[in-house]
């Protein structure tokens, strides 16, 4: 696959894994508390996904802006969003990014670029669209990434929304993170093609299918459609094929998932690959990796300490963020 965008540095190689080790480490300590009882709740799990979100964001700005779907806890901690004020909305407290009220499906942190976690299939799309449309009437080079799944990529909003990016040539990549299941539903049995990637062309734009667990593949071509956007070359969009480790949500027994199939993609994981691959390259050491490592296990462990310690909001809050103080009638 050529590409414009030069592999990472070792030292962005390095950046990379750290990212992705964060956020495994704060699924499967979030998920450990939800299967011991401890926390309730709904939870989509993104484990097997970390690279998509991590090669990404590796390009992006604190002012650019990330709209992503209730399988987001790769995309908010990748955009940067402190893990103490991420935990803290996951668990309902009132030191969350949204007071407590937004919880895993709603997150929003606007001061890190994270604008909209939506609970709707494919409803960021459009608003990805007026992000982009934002930044482009104020001249400012700001990119816009929105990220959905591959059963999205059938709904009216993601045609609507790639047709008027292209349009109006708005600084919008549109990642298509497609993890082969859309919620109980095969690819293969609800999706026409077989490369979601290959409708790009029916909306003048360009349409790249890369292997979402390769961080250096993903790296590359999220660089030159971030790249493309900012220089106001108009969208893209890019298909990363990736897979999910458990389930469309919390306490999916997954009888739809030939168990050959998720056996392969696990032993497969793509996050100790990663790991040893910039061990035999030589673009981290053991010592590097293991100091990583630590610093995530550590910074996961504060930050759930800290969410379960957190008060929960005042029950006055309730009345609060309804209607505009001071509105006009």
């Amino acid at each position: 696959m050529s590409s414009s965008t030069p592999a990472p540095s070792p030292e962005a190689q390095l950046d990379i894994f750290a990212t992705a080790t964060r956020i495994a480490l704060s699924d499967e300590k979030y998920r450990s508390y939800m299967l011991s009882g401890k926390i309730g709740g709904m939870y989509y799990s993104p484990r097997g996904q970390e690279f998509v979100a991590a090669s990404v964001a590796a390009h992006l700005r604190r002012d650019d802006y990330v709209v992503t779907t209730y399988r987001g806890l790769h995309d908010q901690v990748a955009k940067g969003v402190p893990l103490r004020d991420l935990w803290a909305e996951y668990l309902g407290k009132a030191a969350g990014t949204c007071g407590g009220k937004g919880g895993p499906m709603h997150v929003t942190a606007p001061e890190y670029g994270l604008m909209v976690t939506t609970g709707v299939v494919g409803a960021g799309l459009p608003i990805a669209n007026g992000l982009g449309l934002s930044a482009q009437m104020r001249g400012t080079d700001q990119v816009t990434v929105v990220n959905f799944g591959d059963g999205a990529s059938n709904i009216g909003a993601f045609h609507e929304a790639l047709n008027l990016a292209s349009v109006w040539r708005l600084p919008v990549v549109f990642v298509c993170q497609n993890n082969k299941y859309a919620e109980y539903t095969p690819l293969r049995e609800g999706t026409s093609v077989e490369s979601i990637a290959t409708r790009a062309a029916g909306y003048s734009m360009p349409g790249v299918t890369v292997d979402g667990n390769d961080p250096i593949a993903m790296y590359q071509v999220a660089g030159d459609a971030i790249g493309r956007a900012r220089r106001g070359a108009g969208p893209t969009l890019l298909e990363a094929m990736t897979f999910r480790f458990h389930g469309h949500v919390m306490g999916d027994q997954q009888g739809y998932m030939p168990k050959e199939e998720l056996a392969a993609a696990m032993a497969n994981d793509p996050l100790p690959r990663f790991r040893a691959q910039l061990i035999e390259s030589g673009a981290a050491t053991v010592e590097q990796i293991e100091a990583v490592e630590a610093a995530a296990a550590a910074e996961v462990a504060d930050a759930a300490e800290f969410a379960f310690d957190a008060p929960l909001p005042d029950p006055a809050e309730l009345t609060t963020d309804v209607y505009a103080e001071g509105a006009a009638a």
